[in-house]
């Protein structure tokens, strides 16, 4: 019993340097391999950069604009912009696009919205639904263009930076005024505006050379208009005698007939702008008035001398407390 036992046990250990052997000669074998070279990445095709699709659910809207339906589209100088129809909590639309220019495209999901476009001062609003297909939308703005000027008499041009225009709304309001459109259109400019009655206020400088008309706008057409001023422009100083150096720190006050102070000023010169008539200028200078009526000729310009040696100053009487 004792030998079978030592003999397995030989057995056993022969089997197992065997094994052991054996192990060893292939892991010296794999060591001997040719080292693995891995291909650079140039030698794949390049990947294709991801893209973001559209939704299936966006439409796209296109939108294009005209001044009238006999007119072609506008090209340029649109402003576009979209809104839901539903007000936030502070009462205004939520803007979710604008696009600038002529003819454009929106990718909008299936809903009501509100557009709007702009040319100039000129616009419309329109209610559009996108359902299940794209849409397309030309838009008809019934607008057209004002160009304003001026002349004086003769027909002089007026300098661009002594003329202004204001724009109201031809209909007047319940309280008796006129909507202001726009307070300050440069003359020559072309002005957009939708058709109808405008009531156009012209200032030639600052004082009392004002005119008044109204003036119709067509849908795609421009309304050229020029006024005609019956002004001229004027320059007073104090002197000692004609054609003398204007006395300084000279207070000025320029009445019309009916006692209203046209303009007030200090200084050397008084220059002023005033509308053809009958003037009384009042010049104050060291305690002492001087005055001179004066007659303003449409398109004459001219200088108005206060001579002081040709008048009897008058030296202003303090008024009594209280009135």
């Amino acid at each position: 019993m004792i030998k079978r036992l030592h003999i397995c046990q030989s057995l056993f250990g022969l089997i197992v340097g065997s094994v052991l052997a054996s192990v060893s000669a292939n892991a010296q074998e794999t060591l001997k391999l040719p080292k693995l070279v891995l291909p650079s990445a140039n030698s794949y095709a390049p990947s294709t950069p991801a893209t973001t699709a559209v939704p299936t659910k966006m439409r796209e809207l296109t939108l294009a604009a005209k001044l009238s339906e006999s007119d072609d589209l506008l090209q340029e100088g649109l402003v576009w912009r979209i809104f839901k129809p539903d007000p936030n909590d502070d009462g205004k639309l939520p803007l979710i696009a604008t696009a600038t220019g002529g003819t454009t495209r929106f990718a909008l999901e299936p809903g009501s919205y509100l557009v709007h476009a702009a040319f100039g001062r000129a616009g419309i609003t329109k209610r559009i639904s996108i359902t299940t297909d794209n849409r397309e939308e030309i838009l008809v703005l019934d607008a057209g263009g004002l160009q304003l000027s001026a002349v004086l008499s003769g027909g002089v041009r007026i300098p661009r930076n002594k003329l202004r225009f204001s724009i109201y709304s031809g209909d007047e309001q319940t309280d008796g005024e006129r909507a202001l459109i726009l307070p300050d259109a440069k003359p020559e400019d072309i002005i957009r505006l939708n058709s109808g009655t405008y009531h156009i206020v012209s200032n030639y400088g600052s004082e009392n050379a004002i005119i008044r008309a109204d003036l119709r706008v067509e849908a795609g057409k421009l309304t050229e208009a020029t006024v005609e001023h019956k002004a001229a422009e004027l320059t007073m100083k104090l002197v000692r005698e004609a054609g003398g150096e204007a006395l300084a720190d000279t207070a000025w006050s320029v009445i019309n007939p009916s006692g209203e102070v046209i303009k007030e000023s200090v200084g050397a010169f008084a220059s002023m702008v005033l509308a053809e008539g009958d003037y009384t200028v009042i010049a104050k200078n060291r305690d002492k008035l001087y005055q001179r009526d004066f007659t303003v000729v449409a398109g004459k310009n001219q200088d108005v001398e206060v001579l002081v040696n040709q008048q009897q100053a008058v030296t202003p009487q303090a008024s009594p407390a209280g009135g």
